[in-house]
């Protein structure tokens, strides 16, 4: 006879069955066997990850699941099909590694599955969307997780632990350039879904920039208004953007400027953040010019024309991180499956990144208009549509391949 453990029997008994005894292993499948997801795979496989196994892969191609079954170790279940897998029984958690528009309906059917969920970023391609996803995720008791390991980064700890704290002052101004994603044709010739409005909903806002805009969004919280202009195939054979500039404000007056795109070479990756105290930069280190005296006082106080403050010039010391910053992600996922510790990014958190990226298209596609935030997330999906509509992206030909990434990640 089957216990009533709650509104869904078998769901219920199963979570009562976990609780009374710690998994030796979390069982996880992994959806997706392109660049990431494979990369995750062989960490998992390859016992890099404490605490987990893989169980099963799943891919709708069936040369990536024989690359699996020839490459990975281990004993695992293989899949066509995402939903058949989620429902075998064989898993506790799902990591979802697929073209982006995927994202959220694959982890609302993780959800509705008892399973716990970490999706690859960027969480969805509209915010629409993506507030369905953590609506979702808000109403399972399953813990959510999304693959922003540039949060590991000792660099950027350390800067967000200076501006939290109070020691710099107020925030000023902010202009980060962000050109180090250079890509070649051949990248976005790499699979179908690339560059395409239908595919993967945007360029490089999309595909490389999540992880910069999470940082933008945690490190000095959202803007009230931004205003972008968008390049489409500036640089490459594609229809999306693969060069951005945008300006934003934030509410208390500080001016935030972004330059991101994948045509640079050499690229650039500097951060400069300007604070009453005085100027942090992170390029390659972080340094910061300490002033003496805060710099709205000086400017209203100080008696002569042509007068500066005191400032002082600091390395900072940020310390080092050990191993895969990747690896780190998937490890406190599975320790927070197991009730300990806490995740580096939950899957929610990658709604304000996203409600950025959406707002410097959405000002692109109006004339480079300022768009308020939050977001008109219907007016951003009509505008979407019509662009997949017009999309002329899917006759390019392309070359399904999956390369090693270990060199690709800023």
């Amino acid at each position: 006879m089957l216990t009533m453990c709650g509104s869904n029997p078998l769901k219920s008994c199963l979570d009562e069955t976990r609780r009374r005894h710690k998994m030796d292993e979390v069982r996880v499948g992994v959806i997706g066997i392109g660049n990431m997801g494979s990369s995750h795979c062989r960490q998992i496989a390859g016992g890099n990850i404490d605490g987990a196994t893989l169980a099963a892969v799943c891919d709708i191609k069936p040369e990536r699941l024989e690359w699996a079954r020839e490459n990975l170790d281990g004993e695992f279940k293989t899949f066509e099909d995402a939903a058949e897998m989620m429902a075998s029984g064989l898993l506790d958690a799902v990591i979802i590694a697929t073209p982006h528009y995927d994202h959220p309906p694959l982890a609302i059917k993780g959800f509705a599955e008892g399973l716990h969920v970490l999706t690859e970023k960027p969480a969805g391609v509209y915010t629409r969307q993506v507030k369905e996803m953590n609506e979702a995720a808000a109403e399972s008791d399953r813990v959510f997780a999304i693959m922003f390991q540039q949060r590991t980064s000792a660099a950027y700890k350390k800067l967000k632990d200076l501006i939290d704290s109070g020691e710099l002052g107020e925030l000023l101004r902010i202009d980060w350039i962000s050109t180090a994603w250079y890509r070649t044709q051949f990248y976005y010739d790499s699979g179908g879904w690339r560059a395409t409005w239908e595919g993967e909903g945007g360029g490089v806002l999309m595909n490389q920039c999540p992880h910069d805009l999470d940082m933008m969004q945690w490190l000095f919280g959202m803007p009230e208004r931004v205003r972008a202009t968008c390049f489409y195939g500036k640089y490459h054979d594609i229809e999306v953007e693969d060069e951005v500039f945008a300006t934003m404000e934030y509410p208390n007056g500080a001016i935030g400027t972004f330059k991101a795109g994948t045509g640079e070479a050499p690229g650039t990756r500097r951060l400069e953040v300007f604070c009453e105290r005085g100027k942090l930069v992170m390029e390659g280190g972080l340094k910061l010019w300490r002033a003496r005296t805060p710099v709205p006082e000086h400017l209203a106080t100080c008696e002569q024309s042509f007068g500066k403050p005191e400032c002082w010039e600091c390395d900072i010391p940020v310390g080092r991180r050990g191993g895969s910053a990747h690896a780190e992600v998937l490890n406190r996922f599975v320790q927070a499956i197991n009730g300990e510790g806490e995740l580096v990014a939950r899957g929610e958190d990658g709604l304000n990144g996203l409600a950025l990226a959406n707002a410097m298209l959405l000002s692109s596609w109006t004339d480079d208009a300022w768009v308020d935030l939050p977001l008109d997330d219907d007016l951003f999906y009509d505008k979407l549509q019509e662009r997949i509509r017009a999309s002329t992206g899917k006759t390019r030909e392309v070359k399904d391949v999956v390369e090693d990434l270990s060199g690709s990640h800023n």
